[in-house]
């Protein structure tokens, strides 16, 4: 992989005229570049879908779906878009990709690193929503929930979809909208602000990319994107 030069890469000198500033974050995102949140994060992610979906969700649940319905192949170049501490990474790794492990938080990095020792995954410190990364740069990008933390969502997935090849595939992972009053807490910027997005305003999000798979589970959403392959077939949309 050529798109970074070193452990870490600063968003600075990717893209030097949208520096990064803790007024383009939410607080969400700002609360992540604490290294306290960074120490306990991969324990409440453990428990986190299992939490939200209403059943019983491991870590190993999670990466099994994912790799059912991606098929990351040995070789593939893909973007962990919001590593946090490695996750979807590792994952990749597993199965032989080259991965780029890109994340706003320093300490996240760190924890992740120090998680995820395969010699296959690259790290980089920057602000997705405008990464300055070269178009059509990867075979696959996934987002495991940063989708509902980034502070310009549309911007974030725009931005995505110009890193995917022709062919290649996302792989999102969110809370998606409910129009609840706890949602609606959450969005406000003092508690959060949070983005709970509804699917279909995902789909117009993304230029050129067909949804292919779809699934829910309680609070979470998984759906899978192909971008420009007239010839991919529809799959499954169901609600657990």
């Amino acid at each position: 992989m050529n798109v970074m030069s070193g452990p870490f890469q600063s968003q600075e000198t990717l893209n030097p005229a949208k520096p990064l500033t803790m007024a383009s974050l939410t607080l969400a995102q700002r609360s992540n570049r604490w290294p306290v949140t960074a120490a306990g994060y991969a324990a409440w992610r453990a428990q986190a879908l299992t939490l939200l979906s209403g059943q019983p969700f491991s870590l190993a649940r999670e990466a099994a779906l994912f790799r059912r319905l991606c098929g990351p192949q040995p070789g593939e170049t893909w973007l962990d878009a919001g590593t946090s501490t490695g996750f979807y990474a590792g994952v990749l790794a597993g199965q032989g990709c080259r991965v780029l492990a890109a994340d706003l938080s320093a300490p996240m990095l760190r924890e992740a690193q120090r998680r995820e020792s395969h010699s296959g995954i690259d790290w980089m410190l920057t602000n997705l929503e405008a990464s300055g990364l070269p178009d059509a740069a990867f075979d696959g990008v996934t987002i495991g929930a940063t989708l509902n933390e980034t502070h310009h969502p549309a911007r974030f997935l725009a931005e995505l979809a110009r890193l995917i090849r022709p062919g290649g595939q996302l792989w999102l992972m969110y809370v998606p909208r409910t129009g609840g009053p706890l949602q609606r807490l959450l969005s406000r910027p003092v508690l959060g602000g949070l983005t709970f997005p509804d699917p279909a305003w995902v789909g117009r999000q993304l230029p050129g990319c067909v949804r292919t798979d779809g699934l829910r589970m309680g609070a979470v959403a998984f759906e899978r994107y192909v971008k420009e392959n007239s010839g991919v077939r529809r799959g499954f949309c169901k609600k657990a």
